[in-house]
């Protein structure tokens, strides 16, 4: 997954980082599960005088190994998606907990498994290691299925205790080792989760200023490339209009040379204010494309709509000016309006060609005034 399909919401990013690592950490887990059992079945002293439980247990390891490798996650990045898998991709690690600390009770207290109940045992430790270092994620999930692989064998090593206390004792002391280790282990894992989270809010912050123009907090000319190729491509592929207003200050120079550089940015920032103010809906894109030049993106906008915002924009800057440095200061503009031509299947360099042109045609015409982009 590449950086922009990322969640960037912390808790949907935790949830699916959580997600990632739990199932790469799983794959090979129902594997070894089903190869340990097969090796306490078939290093059994006669394997053929349990058959039948032989051949059920292979199936069962089987079954819950292809349940694991085909619970794949949800191609939807939403909370509740990411929650749902998470909780159901548990329920097989827990099942396959249970099964297997069932079968290692069984192979301690039946004669048939003795020569091998060592296996067993070695791969429950294992089992429960591996739970501790890899799904510290969910702390209290993890103990749940290490006292599910452990506990079993456990009881029946205490129903032994003449032969098994020895081993039950070592046991014991090493269960109390792997609580303690997964605490750490969660400890760490939320530092990681956390260190991540935190390089992930810098990189937006940084993503964000590269796309915001510092002066207006508009949208700069690189968000503009970005975010007009993607709305052309998004109005072909729906039908749905868009609308393009380009605007360019009416003589800045003169504000510039009159007022310096500092009563230039001044003005600009006012300007840019102005524009927030009547083009406002949440789905109008504004940005500054460079100097004196100013665009709004409008998408689903018909040309009738978006040549009435413009107007209404143009008559009120013309009528009111701006205040600038505590006076008063007359400023006019002059705009270019046009509409994606979705029929002609007009991409998005003709389409901004058009709208430029009919910019520059109201400058020629005597600025202060709108032109509509010819068809």
């Amino acid at each position: 997954m590449i950086d922009a399909e990322l969640p960037r919401s912390p808790h949907t990013f935790a949830l699916w980082r959580e997600v990632q690592d739990t199932r790469v950490r799983t794959r090979l887990g129902g594997v070894y599960y089903l190869l340990a059992w097969l090796l306490t079945w078939l290093f059994s002293a006669n394997p053929s005088t349990i058959l039948l439980s032989g051949i059920a247990g292979s199936i069962l390891f089987a079954a819950l190994m292809v349940a694991r490798l085909v619970h794949v996650p949800p191609p939807l990045q939403t909370r509740k998606d990411l929650q749902r898998w998470l909780d159901r991709h548990w329920a097989l690690v827990l099942l396959n907990s249970l099964c297997w600390g069932q079968a290692h009770a069984w192979a301690l207290y039946s004669d048939a498994l003795k020569d091998s109940a060592m296996i067993a045992t070695l791969s429950t430790v294992a089992f429960s290691t591996a739970m501790t270092f890899n799904f510290a994620m969910r702390k209290k999930r993890a103990f749940v299925a290490i006292l599910l692989l452990y506990v079993p064998g456990l009881v029946v090593m205490a129903m032994d205790w003449r032969n098994g206390h020895n081993l039950l004792i070592t046991l014991l002391f090493y269960l109390s080792y792997l609580l303690l280790a997964l605490n750490r282990s969660h400890r760490e894992y939320l530092a990681t989760l956390d260190l991540e989270l935190r390089l992930l809010k810098q990189q937006e912050t940084l993503d964000q200023l590269s796309r915001t123009d510092s002066l207006t907090q508009l949208g700069n000319r690189y968000q503009f490339n970005s975010q007009f190729q993607s709305m052309v491509a998004h109005a072909k592929r729906t039908g749905e209009p868009l609308a393009l207003v380009l605007l360019d200050i009416d003589f800045f120079k003169k504000v510039n040379d009159q007022r310096g550089h500092a009563g230039g940015d001044a003005c600009l920032s006012e300007f840019a204010q102005r524009m927030r103010h009547v083009f406002r809906r949440d789905s109008d894109a504004l940005l500054r494309l460079g100097g004196e030049e100013f665009g709004v993106l409008m998408p689903d906008t018909s040309l009738e709509q978006a040549q009435l915002l413009a107007e209404q924009f143009r008559q009120d800057l013309a009528h009111n000016g701006i205040d600038l440095q505590g006076e008063h200061l007359p400023l006019t503009a002059s705009l270019g309006v046009g509409r994606l031509d979705v029929l002609r299947g007009e991409d998005a360099e003709n389409f901004f060609k058009r709208v430029d042109r009919a910019l520059y045609q109201a400058k020629r015409n005597g600025r202060d005034r709108l032109e509509l982009a010819e068809s």
